[in-house]
């Protein structure tokens, strides 16, 4: 199975002045480790990421390469790691179909990994990814980490449905292994 992967708010802190440096990068608990088993069990992992923080000039490429390195690192601890990290550097007021709630980026990790939608799962916490694995027409999982709560709080949309909704990336690799999709 392919796993795509929303990585502020599912990896790591989500922060509303952007992770800007290594030192911010701040891993949820647990998430570190279920991507090392969901990797241990032969699933494909990419990351597929929204970065507005370049395209509004906060941060250059090779920032977000050292913020990057650094989860890479992480993993690497845990025997873990990422087939792929897809980064969507568009401004909100620039957005290209590939910034979500498009889903060009969840399309260019399937037809890089040949994989099809019914193969696939996205992993998000905000309505905009579940959107997005929508039009994809991939499997869905929110997690209640970052934005998840306030999501569910607010309510999905009858059309995303459905959707698993899980506490954290923990409990939804715990989903994909027990097999539920």
């Amino acid at each position: 199975m392919l796993v795509l992967l929303d990585r502020d708010g599912v990896i790591n802190e989500d922060r509303a002045d952007f992770v800007k440096s290594p030192a911010e990068l701040i891993f949820i608990p647990k998430a570190l480790e279920a991507i090392a088993r969901l990797k241990a069990h032969g699933h494909r992992l990419v990351v597929v990421t929204n970065q507005s923080c370049i395209g509004r000039g906060i941060i250059n490429e090779e920032q977000l390469a050292a913020i990057h390195g650094k989860l890479k690192d992480s993993l690497a601890k845990l025997s873990g790691d990422l087939d792929d990290i897809i980064v969507a550097p568009d401004a909100p007021w620039a957005a290209t179909p590939r910034r979500k709630p498009g889903p060009g980026m969840l399309f260019e990790a399937m037809q890089k990994y040949h994989t099809a939608a019914r193969e696939t799962v996205f992993i998000g916490d905000s309505a905009r990814d579940i959107e997005a694995a929508r039009s994809a027409e991939c499997h869905r999982i929110l997690v209640r980490t970052g934005k998840g709560q306030k999501t569910l709080a607010e309510g999905l949309p009858r059309h995303l449905m459905p959707v698993h909704v899980a506490e954290d990336l923990d409990e939804a690799a715990g989903f994909i292994l027990e097999g539920r999709f």
